[in-house]
């Protein structure tokens, strides 16, 4: 299906995509083929909210709907199955995010966004496969305006669009499908084995916090259990202290990530959508450990291997006695103290749940001496050393799928390759795999290193 694909026997040059394309193909500007969404949420006709996540456009969850007021709503579009959306701002600061989605559920988007609408000569499926590539290749980033290079519909409505004709548009949307099938199944594939893998790796580290073959006494807390006999449990006061250092110089910006931990908010794979003013920000040094305190519960609590500036979002924790981060990494990423974070936070969701200050300095922790928990932290190191490089090598894999889905898409999009006869081979109808959806919502963004913000 991949391999030995043919080529168009006449091709001619195309300024706009840099490289030849078929011959037959027509090239009209974006407003013979497109047009703008101008339906508005007048007398709130429409609640159910949409937003644009990894180039999805997926339906917002009400828990996850911070900082807007009903009301707000009236300014927002109304978008229909089929539509497509492009974020049009800030294109010189950001150019990592993925910009372009296709609505599959009727709701409401900021008006901030470009809804389109395929139109005339265009084939739906085919319009927002263009419009993509349009986005993956880069060439979004050229056609902004203003201060900020920012896109609208005048720049939009004059970009070059191949047309190909309306049988070949719908071949290259079904070979596009099955191909995009067929290296979805082998993500989803290696996104089970990286799940199992994580949840072998949990149930390890767990029996080495918690001292399993050990002499055990019940800490006479519910969730905790038993625990060593030897190892003290007190109040997270006794341990961490919050601070809030004021920033100095220019120390880089992070982010707090559940899959990674404290990275730079750079490296991240989507745009960070934290607060612009430094004023705001505060410092952390090394070993200093950086809580975001609404997702207590998702063990989202990391140690600073680096002097950085965060957002007030996130508290940050000074030592107040000698203890190993790591260990607590591990300690507070394990299963009992999930379940022990669920126990004192508020309104436990999918969304956001915050772990008042209070409430975590009355949480009792598992403390062995310093020498033992650097022990556990090696231990747990060596244990799963070869069990992180085969998460590290099927993580390395996917983004090389998703790298040749890219490319696959781009090529055919733009005819670089002649898909015509192996979609006349395809069958007309293609089984969906609503657990690959599921998947791709939950884990994929965090397994190619996207974060929190």
């Amino acid at each position: 299906m991949f391999r030995d694909l043919p080529t168009y026997a006449e091709m001619t040059t195309n300024s706009f995509w840099s490289t030849r394309t078929p011959a037959h193909w027509a090239v009209r500007p974006g407003l013979a083929v497109l047009q703008e969404n101008r339906r508005q949420n007048i007398g709130l006709i429409e609640t159910q909210v949409l937003s644009l996540s990894y180039g999805r456009v997926v339906v917002k969850p009400i828990e996850k709907q911070h900082g807007l007021a009903p009301h707000s709503y009236e300014g927002y579009q109304v978008l229909e199955p089929g539509d497509i959306v492009v974020r049009p701002t800030d294109l010189q600061n950001d150019q990592t995010s993925l910009r372009v989605g296709q609505v599959k559920d009727r709701g409401i988007i900021t008006s901030a966004y470009i809804g389109l609408r395929p139109t005339g000569d265009w084939d739906g499926t085919y319009a927002y496969q263009y419009l993509t590539v349009v986005d993956s290749t880069k060439r979004i980033y050229g056609m902004g305006s203003g201060l900020r290079q920012q896109l609208g519909w005048a720049d939009v409505k004059r970009m070059p669009c191949l047309v190909p004709p309306g049988g070949e548009q719908r071949a290259i949307a079904k070979y596009l499908d099955h191909a995009n099938a067929r290296i979805s199944k082998t993500i989803t594939a290696k996104l089970r084995l990286i799940d199992l893998l994580k949840e072998r790796r949990g149930v390890l580290i767990d029996d080495l916090i918690f001292g399993v073959g050990a002499d055990l006494r019940d800490s006479g807390i519910p969730w905790l259990g038993e625990v060593p006999a030897s190892w003290e449990v007190a109040s997270a006061r006794h341990t961490f202290k919050a601070v809030n250092r004021v920033p100095v110089g220019n120390e880089p910006r992070l982010s707090v990530t559940q899959a990674s931990g404290l990275v730079r908010t750079e490296d991240m794979l989507e745009r960070s959508t934290q607060a612009q003013d430094v004023g705001r920000f505060q410092r952390c040094e090394p070993e200093d450990m950086v809580l975001n305190k609404y997702k207590a519960h998702l063990g989202v609590f990391w140690g600073a291997s680096e002097p950085g500036l965060i957002t007030p979002n996130y508290t940050v924790f000074r030592q107040v006695r000698p203890i190993s981060t790591r260990y607590f990494e591990l300690l507070f990423r394990s299963r009992r103290y999930l379940q022990g974070f669920r126990e004192i936070v508020y309104g436990v969701t999918d969304g956001m749940s915050p772990l008042y200050l209070k409430d975590f300095y009355r949480l009792p922790l598992l403390s062995p001496p310093l020498s033992e928990q650097e022990a556990i932290v090696r231990r747990a190191q060596a244990l799963t050393a070869e069990m992180q490089h085969v998460i590290g090598k099927l993580t390395r894999e996917i983004s090389l799928l998703q790298e040749f889905r890219t490319r696959l898409v781009a090529d055919v999009v733009t005819g670089q390759v002649d898909v015509r006869a192996i979609a006349a081979s395809l069958p007309d109808t293609l089984e969906q795999d609503t657990e690959l959806d599921s998947l791709l919502d939950d884990d994929l963004e965090d397994v190619l290193g996207g974060g929190e913000g």
